[in-house]
C-alpha cells in the first residue's frame, strides 16, 4: 500500500475516527486505526466496546489531493500515529507499507518507519442490515441530541438511564433522557417513517456522534438491529451499541395540570441563575431560590461561607397562586441553554413537586422537567 494525502484533510478524518479509540481495552489491535486503500479511495476505522466509526475520503475529492500508487490495508497504534501526522513539515505526506507491517511515512526532509499490524486480524464491524430506515436532516439530529443527551443520568447503578430513550410511533419520533432528578423530552414529525422502534442509545454515542457529523453532511441515515444502531452520512459510519432493558414510563412523569405559571426571556433568565449560581457552587449547598409573588419576583442564592444574592428578575407574564420553590441551578442553565434565544413558560404545581418548562409558543413538542430541592 501506498499513497499521497493531504496533511489536514487526513488529520480531519484522523481525529473522527479516533473519538471510538480507546487507549483501555482488552483487545491491543483497538488501540489502532485501520487503514484501508481501494481504488475508490481511503477508509480510516476506529472502534471500542460501544461504538465503531467509520469514515471515507474518496479518490476524487478535491481537497485530500489523494495519489494511489498500490492499494492495501495496515493498523497503525492511533495516538502515536497521530502525532507524528500532525508534527510532519510538509503539507502532504506519503505513507508506504514495507514488509512486516512496518510503515514508511515521509513529508519533506522528515521520515518515519513504525510498526503496524495485520488488519485481517482487526475485528469487524457489525453487519447492519437495512431495516428501520430512518432519514434526518443532519441539523435536526444534533439539536434532538443537544436538547435532551444533557439529562442522561451519569451513575451506572441504573444502566438503562444512561441513555436516551427514541421510539418512533406512526409519524412521530420522541426522544426522552432522564437521570430521575430531570427530564428532557423532545418530539419530532418524521416525513419518510419506516417500521415503529423503540430503543435506548448510550449518552456517550450520542455526544461523540453529534460531535463526529460536519456541517458539510446534510442527510443522516438511520438503521436499527437487534443491539447495533447505525447512523450513515454520505463520508461516514457510525455505530453504536443499545443498551438493554425496558426504559420507565416517563409519561406519567410530567404533569398536566398546574397552580402558578410564569413567562420569561430565556437570555435574561439564565444570565440572572447564572449570577445566583456564583454563590451557591461556593457553598456546600447548591440551591437557589425563586420567590414569585403577584407582582414581583426574586431569585436567592446564598452561601453561609461566602455571602448572598438577591435579585428582583424581570419577566414577561405571571399567573396563579404565590410560590416558593428551591432547585439545583445547574440543572436549571442545562434546560434553558437547550432552549435557545426564546420565550418560555415554566409551570409549577408546588415547592415539592417536579416543575415543567415548556416555550411559550407551539405545541407541547419540547419539555423540561426539574424536581426542587426540600430546604425543610
Amino acid at each position: 500500500m501506498k499513497f499521497t494525502i493531504n496533511r489536514a484533510r487526513f488529520i480531519q478524518e484522523l481525529q473522527t475516527v479516533q473519538r471510538a479509540i480507546s487507549t483501555k481495552t482488552t483487545i491491543p489491535i483497538l488501540t489502532g486505526v485501520k487503514i484501508v486503500l481501494t481504488a475508490e479511495g481511503l477508509n480510516l476505522t476506529g472502534s471500542n466496546a460501544d461504538i465503531s466509526i467509520e469514515t471515507f475520503l474518496t479518490a476524487d475529492d478535491e481537497k485530500a489531493a489523494l495519489t494511489i500508487e498500490s492499494t492495501g490495508q495496515v493498523v497503525l497504534q492511533a495516538r502515536f500515529f497521530s502525532e507524528v501526522i500532525r508534527r510532519l513539515p510538509e503539507t502532504t505526506f506519503t505513507l508506504e507499507v514495507l514488509d512486516s507491517y512496518q510503515v514508511l511515512i515521509t513529508s519533506g526532509a522528515a521520515e518515519f518507519t513504525v510498526n503496524g499490524l495485520d488488519a485481517e486480524n482487526y475485528p469487524h464491524l457489525p453487519v447492519i442490515e437495512e431495516q428501520n430506515q430512518l432519514s434526518l436532516p443532519v441539523h435536526v439530529l444534533t439539536k434532538l441530541i443537544s436538547e435532551t443527551v444533557f439529562s442522561v443520568s451519569q451513575h451506572e447503578s441504573r444502566p438503562i438511564l444512561t441513555g436516551v430513550h427514541f421510539m418512533l410511533k406512526g409519524s412521530d419520533l420522541l426522544a426522552v433522557a432522564t437521570d430521575s432528578h430531570r427530564l428532557s423530552q423532545r418530539m419530532i414529525p418524521i416525513e419518510q417513517a419506516g417500521s415503529e422502534f423503540d430503543i435506548v442509545i448510550p449518552g456517550k454515542s450520542l455526544t461523540e456522534l453529534a460531535r463526529s457529523l460536519t456541517d458539510e453532511e446534510e442527510e443522516v441515515e438511520i438503521s436499527i438491529m437487534e443491539n447495533q444502531v447505525l447512523f450513515k452520512t454520505k463520508n461516514m459510519y457510525f455505530y453504536s451499541r443499545l443498551l438493554e432493558g425496558n426504559y420507565p414510563d416517563t409519561n406519567r412523569l410530567i404533569p398536566t395540570s398546574f397552580n402558578t405559571e410564569i413567562t420569561f426571556s430565556v437570555p435574561t433568565f439564565l444570565a440572572a441563575i447564572e449570577r445566583a449560581s456564583l454563590l451557591s457552587h461556593e457553598g456546600r449547598n447548591n440551591i437557589v431560590r425563586l420567590a414569585i409573588e403577584a407582582d414581583t419576583v426574586t431569585l436567592y442564592g446564598n452561601s453561609p461561607e461566602i455571602g448572598k444574592v438577591e435579585e428582583e428578575l424581570i419577566y414577561e407574564a405571571v399567573t396563579g397562586d404565590p410560590l416558593e420553590i428551591s432547585f439545583n441551578p445547574d440543572y436549571m442553565k442545562d434546560a434553558l441553554r437547550a432552549f435557545g434565544d426564546m420565550t418560555i413558560t415554566i409551570k409549577f404545581i408546588s415547592a415539592i413537586r417536579p416543575f415543567t418548562l415548556e416555550p411559550s409558543v407551539g405545541e407541547n413538542a419540547f419539555i423540561q422537567l426539574i424536581t426542587p430541592v426540600r430546604t425543610n
